[in-house]
């Protein structure tokens, strides 16, 4: 009933369980382990759309989709109508749909009038999204926040004017720019903007468990979900969500399982950043795979010490073997 293919534009989504764009966190080997467990649509990290227009090259390598699943959507960000035009043009030749940015929080994305700042210039954003459509070959979608802070809540606003503008669908996350990841995410705000426009509505915010994942369904009626931070070290969760609103049994992970599952996260890291910053990233992701595990604490002292990818392989072989 909640479970099914989800179409945007011209993209049929085998499922409408999406994996949220993160900066610092969905780049190229994330997504691969993510993809192993079948979400609908996976999303890059962030791209800055000044740096595909000045040719960056740091900038370039977040588009690096090599060896991976399609669908792929990529997000960009900026309020520079020209540069977002550009993005969406270079974009739309490896991606399989363009999401622009109009939720991130971060003090130094909104200090430059992007992300969440949009929001409080809805003509501004309803160009960008009308530029980046115009520009795009392939569907574009826009995600927010409910809003800039409690006095300007404007998500029913601009999902309307992104759907005016020729978005295809978009992504609210229920909590104020204010709130960053504070607090309860609102999720009646986004079942008002499921109620407000026609193209399809993805609900993101709080959905850590399985059981979260139903309960925004039946809350909100929307079309899709989008699992941000519930996916950090626990890449299955897309596995546990299909399966518990099939009514399927829900395959438990394994210690197995997972001790293999970091091991290809650890390999792709190094194969992708190289060893020195490999490690020093996995660092972040090993602290959630052991989240709640015993004597996580002190092993997670000692890895952070690893700087070479056999010995934090060894480390993680013998902690999971004991």
């Amino acid at each position: 009933m909640y479970l099914h293919e989800l179409k945007i534009g011209n993209v049929t989504l085998k499922n409408n369980i999406l994996l949220a764009p993160m900066a610092g966190i969905t780049n190229l080997p994330f997504r691969i382990i993510c993809e192993q467990y079948e979400p609908g649509l996976v999303y890059t990290e962030m791209v800055s759309s000044k740096g595909l227009f000045y040719h960056d090259e740091k900038t370039k390598q977040l588009l690096n989709m090599e060896n991976e699943n399609r669908p792929v959507a990529v997000q960009i960000f900026g309020n520079n109508i020209e540069a977002m035009s550009f993005a969406a043009k270079e974009v739309s030749k490896i991606a399989d749909i363009i999401d622009i940015n109009m939720g991130c929080p971060a003090p130094k994305v909104v200090k430059n009038g992007d992300g969440s700042k949009l929001m409080l210039n809805l003509e501004l954003a309803g160009k960008i999204i009308e530029s980046v459509v115009n520009a795009a070959t392939v569907p574009v979608t826009v995600k927010m926040r409910k809003g800039w802070d409690n006095t300007h809540i404007l998500a029913i606003e601009l999902a309307k004017i992104a759907e005016e503008k020729g978005a295809k669908a978009v992504t609210i996350h229920g909590r104020t720019r204010d709130e960053f990841y504070t607090g309860t995410a609102d999720w009646e705000i986004i079942k008002q903007v499921k109620q407000a426009v026609s193209i399809p509505v993805i609900g993101n915010g709080d959905i850590k468990t399985k059981e979260d994942a139903k309960r925004i369904f039946e809350q909100t009626n929307v079309d899709g979900i989008m699992v941000g931070r519930g996916t950090i070290g626990n890449p299955w969760i897309f596995r546990e969500i299909r399966q518990y609103l099939n009514g399927d049994l829900v395959t438990e992970v394994t210690k197995e399982e997972k001790l293999q599952i970091i091991l290809k996260h650890i390999m792709l890291q190094v194969e992708f950043l190289g060893e020195n910053t490999g490690i020093k990233e996995m660092r972040k992701h090993m602290a959630y795979y052991l989240k709640n595990l015993p004597n996580a604490s002190s092993i997670r002292q000692k890895i952070n010490q690893i700087e070479t990818k056999k010995e934090l392989e060894d480390c993680i072989i013998t902690y999971f073997q004991k």
